[in-house]
């Protein structure tokens, strides 16, 4: 939640991501589409980077994501390709999720764990997309 505030705070999308390895975050990010005017900036993209760096390797099997809203189908696909342990989400995407769009893209053997802290990250998006409605 704390790195979704971050990306509301600079008007960002507000999503949020972490990786934790062996229960120690190693990874913490937050959407930069805006700010480095690049559509694969995502939250969950710039968490696993920084994971893979850390961990000085390209596989994460031992590793948890976690963030505030469910992946796109990019994000879920590079979530395969690293060989994601387990992914930990907060709300629902109804219009872009992986799970309506690709629900095929995870590793069949990744677990999914979603609903956490759906609430609190639910409101964050609604307040933001609100505001942006505002401001036109």
């Amino acid at each position: 939640m704390q790195e979704a505030q971050q990306a509301f705070a600079h008007d960002e999308v507000p999503i949020g991501a972490v990786v934790a390895h062996k229960g120690r975050i190693i990874a913490r990010a937050h959407n930069l589409v805006e700010t480095l005017c690049d559509a694969t900036a995502h939250a969950e993209m710039q968490a696993i980077t920084a994971a893979t760096n850390f961990i000085g390797g390209k596989y994460l099997p031992d590793c948890t994501l976690y963030v505030t809203v469910e992946p796109c189908p990019m994000c879920a696909a590079a979530m395969y390709w690293a060989q994601l342990g387990t992914l930990v989400y907060g709300a629902t995407d109804e219009k872009r999720g992986y799970s309506l769009i690709a629900p095929k893209v995870l590793h069949p053997k990744t677990p999914v764990l979603s609903g956490i802290l759906e609430n609190e990250c639910s409101v964050l998006m609604k307040q933001f997309f609100q505001k942006k409605r505002e401001h036109k």
